[in-house]
């Protein structure tokens, strides 16, 4: 039986960086090694399997846009209808992964496995990460029964519902906080601590067909995140609702706790008709509703993801 293939998306980010000493792992430049290249220097994968390369895009992932998030969607779903593909990996910078992965999770609906990898350092390092990391993310594709959006860094295999960078230097970067990682990859096997990542089904998959029309970033809802801290007040808020925001998240401190001012202010928003959710900026934990919340609470989502999730609401 034809072995099936697997996808390599390749999207930019650090893993394709290059630095003018190889001693350097931060004074790099991000996006300049293509995917077909990146892919060269992993020649162990090709005792994995067939693979074929696409370059999706070619940039540093702080720039991540909503065109890319368009793009990339549309690119998923093609291979994903495909019978003869298994699995499909996203090569991605750190620095806006997890809001990606959420993206592709809650939009692509995906019934088989969608890998995000990365590097912490540029393939020009004396000892890079991401060959291993790559490596990695095809043997988690190609696990029989592997399905959703997973992201897998330093051999840890974290569900696109949970993953969080935490670290801004370290290799092993990212976190699943309180629910844990999926599992971890020892050697080319996997070992699965829990079940792997299912889409949410809702409404807001109606998104789908949006994503598809798509062509610039002004057709997407204007979401903003803003935080509550000591001494905060409304002016943010007043501000942005001039600018014509439709949507708010607030990285609440603590159980969702605001500052009167800006809790004030976040209520005339949302009488107005601007959607706002409440997260928290904590770490670890979520925000735990009470009978009479006045703001709605993320339902466990970070402050980015929480602004992902409001953009397909709206979208929706």
């Amino acid at each position: 039986m034809k072995q099936q293939k697997i996808v390599i998306l390749g999207t930019g980010g650090t893993i394709a960086g290059r630095a003018a000493s190889a001693f350097d792992n931060i004074g790099y430049t991000a996006a300049q090694v293509g995917i077909e290249q990146l892919v060269a220097a992993v020649p162990a994968l090709a005792d994995e399997g067939p693979v074929i390369t696409e370059q999706v895009a070619q940039i540093d992932s702080k720039d991540m846009s909503f065109a890319v998030w368009a793009q990339l969607a549309l690119r998923v779903n093609h291979f994903l209808a495909q019978s003869d593909v298994q699995g499909i990996v996203i090569t991605h910078g750190t620095d806006t992964l997890e809001e990606t992965a959420y993206f592709l999770q809650r939009v692509c609906h995906p019934a088989k496995p969608v890998v995000l990898t990365c590097a912490m350092r540029p393939a020009t390092a004396l000892a890079p990460d991401g060959p291993q990391n790559v490596l990695d993310a095809v043997a988690v594709a190609r696990h029989a029964g592997a399905q959703g959006v997973v992201a897998v860094c330093a051999g840890t295999i974290h569900s696109a519902l949970d993953v969080q960078k935490v670290h801004s230097y370290q290799l092993d970067a990212f976190s699943s906080g309180d629910a844990g990682p999926v599992g971890y990859v020892e050697e080319g096997g996997i070992r699965l601590l829990r079940n792997w990542p299912v889409a949410q089904e809702n409404w807001v998959l109606s998104a789908i067909n949006i994503v598809a029309k798509l062509t610039s970033k002004a057709d997407w809802p204007r979401v903003e995140i803003v935080m509550n801290y000591a001494g905060a007040s409304g002016a943010v808020v007043e501000a942005l609702l001039a600018q014509g925001v439709q949507g708010l998240v607030v990285a609440a401190t603590g159980n969702g706790t605001l500052h009167h001012a800006l809790a004030a202010a976040l209520l005339k928003a949302q009488a107005g008709g601007v959607k706002v959710l409440r997260a928290s900026r904590c770490l670890n934990g979520r925000v735990l509703p009470t009978p009479g919340d006045a703001i709605p609470d993320s339902e466990g989502l970070s402050p980015v993801k929480a602004r992902v999730e409001l953009m397909l609401r709206l979208l929706a």
